[in-house]
């Protein structure tokens, strides 16, 4: 395993729920990022992130880490869970908040 998947590995194990953006949290820096910040967001659910401008090799391996072309990527329990288009499809459908409450991770918003 190359470092730059020991360092994803680990992010994604590590954390409940983590999210590979373009940005920060406070600052995303794609509209993408940016839908999936505020969907985390209004659910409250606690989640840590990596900002994938910073570092090229980032942006690549998390592309190969997960065999998917787009950012951001959404993890729940060390599952992909998708990118913004489909964490938004799920949001909508109420099945994120499923899946975060089947994950023991607690909602404090339902849409």
């Amino acid at each position: 395993m190359t470092d730059i998947n020991a360092f994803i590995d680990e992010k994604v194990k590590s954390n409940d729920v983590f999210l590979f953006m373009k940005g920060s949290p406070d600052f995303p820096q794609c509209g993408f990022s940016g839908q999936v910040v505020q969907i985390l967001n209004y659910l409250g659910v606690p989640y840590d992130s990596a900002n994938v401008l910073e570092s090229a090799e980032l942006r690549d391996g998390i592309k190969t880490y997960s065999n998917w072309p787009t950012i951001p990527q959404l993890y729940v329990k060390g599952e992909f869970v998708g990118g913004a288009d489909i964490v938004r499809e799920m949001f909508q459908a109420g099945e994120l908040q499923t899946q975060m409450e089947a994950a023991g991770i607690p909602v404090k918003q339902t849409a």
